[in-house]
């Protein structure tokens, strides 16, 4: 008999773990609908186990998860403040070799209203270690599966990064076409970088963990986009990884989006397929150890401070790019000289 059963998700971070657990519990032949919720952090399931004790169903549901794990009873509600005494060190390192980076011109992240190359580089880095590492990742390790019985490893997983390199330069470089089509002044140019600052900061304070009402304003993808792209994951087709690569522009990943914003304000094929290149391949040392290897950190000791300290780094990004935005229409001064 058909009956409901809500679990709790455990290490929910943001719109693309919805997406990701939905998705995966779906792939149950016992689950006829499951519906998963980021302010709860919990999944309602509908479905015939023929009379199975909830803690087998858990463990079992749980086998089905890339990247979290059910249980019966809710996680705490502590912030273990611990765990920033090994962040903000972390972080504080991160942003100072960032910063001789910039001093060196390597990236540009300060004195201007630009982001750079580098920098978008270096923010892909950072997404590939939060909420791509969960939503690619968890599409990387579905599109896996389809094609084990195969036995073909390589060949799937370099068309998925070709298809995702190729595709993020093409449709970046169709956002900032676009955007020069629009005739983008310089207060559309500074409410879009603006915007971009505000979208990190929800981003940064999210991975933080401390604040959990900051779910809620997280923006997201279409949800019906989202779920088509992890629909292609399980056609088994010889351009199938392309396709999927190419669908991951789409994903509800903050990060993704962020970029996609700037590049808008860009005006310029080049220069934003430039800039969504950068970032692409900046996530692709990470998503590349996922496809190679069983790579994960969920249930790792240290999962806590990962992401705090990404938590405050995409502060750090963020801050830094509100103040460029008011900076670049001359609201203030530079606050940084190097």
């Amino acid at each position: 008999m058909k009956q409901t059963y809500i679990f709790h998700v455990n290490d929910m971070h943001c719109h693309s773990c919805v997406l990701l657990t939905e998705s995966e519990l779906a792939e149950h032949p016992s689950i006829s609908s499951v519906k998963s919720s980021l302010e709860t952090k919990s999944v309602e399931i509908q479905g015939d186990f023929n009379g199975m004790p909830p803690k087998n169903m858990v463990k079992e549901l749980s086998q089905l998860l890339s990247q979290h794990s059910l249980s019966i009873e809710s996680e705490t509600s502590s912030v273990n403040w611990k765990e920033f005494v090994f962040a903000v060190p972390i972080a504080f390192v991160f942003g100072l070799l960032f910063f001789l980076l910039q001093k060196f011109g390597i990236v540009n992240l300060v004195n201007t209203g630009d982001v750079g190359y580098g920098t978008a580089f270096v923010v892909g880095i950072i997404a590939s270690l939060s909420t791509c590492m969960a939503v690619v990742g968890g599409l990387v390790l579905s599109m896996s599966a389809t094609f084990a019985h195969e036995g073909d490893k390589v060949r799937p997983q370099m068309l998925f990064h070709v298809g995702r390199i190729v595709s993020f330069f093409v449709l970046g470089g169709v956002i900032g076409a676009v955007g020069a089509a629009f005739q983008l002044g310089a207060i559309e140019t500074f409410i879009l970088g603006l915007i971009v600052g505000l979208v990190m900061l929800v981003l940064g304070i999210n991975l933080l963990d401390v604040f959990h009402w900051t779910k809620r304003i997280q923006p997201s993808m279409p949800k019906i986009l989202s779920q088509k792209a992890f629909s292609i994951t399980k056609f088994n087709h010889t351009f199938t990884p392309a396709l999927v690569g190419i669908a991951t522009f789409f994903l509800p990943c903050g990060f993704t989006q962020s970029m996609q914003i700037y590049t808008l304000s860009t005006g310029s094929f080049l220069k934003g397929g430039l800039t969504m290149l950068a970032f692409a391949l900046g996530t692709l040392p990470v998503l590349a150890l996922i496809s190679f290897s069983s790579f994960t950190i969920k249930s790792s000791s240290t999962s806590g401070i990962f992401f705090k300290s990404a938590g405050l780094i995409v502060i750090m990004f963020a801050v830094f790019n509100i103040l460029n935005s008011l900076v670049a229409i001359g609201w203030i001064q530079p606050i940084f000289n190097f």
